[in-house]
């Protein structure tokens, strides 16, 4: 990669596509910098900036695999575009011998976007769910948001499949001191969530996962709230009263103003409904 970008490193969003600036642009699909807003991210070359990436990690750019996936991109929706890209990189690097090395520099990569690319890479690959929690912390403590919420999804599928395993590995999560984790254990179990597969067994159960989100009712960071206030907005959805009963609950045992702000936010479709 060339070009100095230290002067957009500090930038601010642009608020439309209209007033995109052609550096910023340019430096996005050289994979030079990350994204800083939706829009951003939407105005991106897909195509292009996935033959650099694929360069820049050691991969050719015209290899079969890559140009027939780009080839059929427009026929996919937007967001599902970026699994076709991320799984033709893994394919290959498959057979390569350094493709460890290949899936760090991707995992490391100066775009957020190619790092949400490897972070998907979890989607393709045959590890048991433990490992592929080991292997998506680095990304569910990214820098990034974008690459923050592609870790959670990239294994959603495996939680489905086992829930009463994930539940158990991740108990450890929402005891960690990063609230990056303690947060991706909570979204990545939210029953209905968004832009994902729904986790019917929690919409109609959602008491399987208390014991995960019990430890959260008065935790200090707002990030890991609001997720533990959309979990239980999601729950209220199919079980109403097991939502009310639970906040009941959490605002008898905890004086704390988050544990306030939390059972507010869990409460709020249930409020509106009256």
């Amino acid at each position: 990669m060339s070009g100095d970008t230290t002067s957009l490193q500090a930038r601010v969003g642009a608020p439309r596509f209209s007033a995109l600036s052609p550096d910023v642009l340019a430096a996005l699909n050289a994979g030079q910098v990350a994204t800083v807003n939706l829009v951003e991210f939407l105005a991106i070359d897909i195509a292009q900036l996935a033959r650099n990436v694929a360069l820049q990690i050691g991969l050719d750019p015209a290899h079969e695999r890559m140009v027939d996936t780009l080839a059929m991109l427009g026929a996919f929706k937007p967001m599902q575009r970026h699994g076709h890209v991320a799984r033709a990189l893994y394919d290959m690097a498959l057979p390569r011998a350094d493709r460890d090395a290949v899936a760090h520099a991707l995992a490391t990569h100066p775009s957020d976007m190619a790092r949400c690319w490897a972070a998907h890479w979890l989607v393709c690959s045959d590890q048991p769910l433990a490992e592929k929690l080991v292997a998506v912390r680095r990304f569910a403590t990214d820098e990034h948001f974008g690459v923050r919420e592609m870790a959670w999804s990239a294994v959603r599928n495996d939680v489905i499949a086992s829930l009463d395993e994930a539940l158990e590995l991740l108990a450890s999560w929402i005891a960690d001191s990063d609230a990056n984790i303690r947060r991706f254990a909570s979204e990545l179990t939210r029953p209905r969530g968004v832009w994902c597969a729904q986790i019917e067994a929690l919409k109609s159960e959602p008491w399987r996962a208390q014991a995960l989100l019990e430890p959260l009712k008065a935790d200090p960071s707002r990030y890991v709230q609001n997720s533990v206030a959309n979990w239980l907005n999601d729950a209220s959805k199919s079980q109403p009263a097991w939502v009310q009963q639970v906040c009941a609950q959490w605002d008898q045992a905890s004086a704390a103003p988050a544990t306030r702000y939390i059972t507010r936010r869990a409460l709020r479709t249930l409020l509106t409904r009256h």
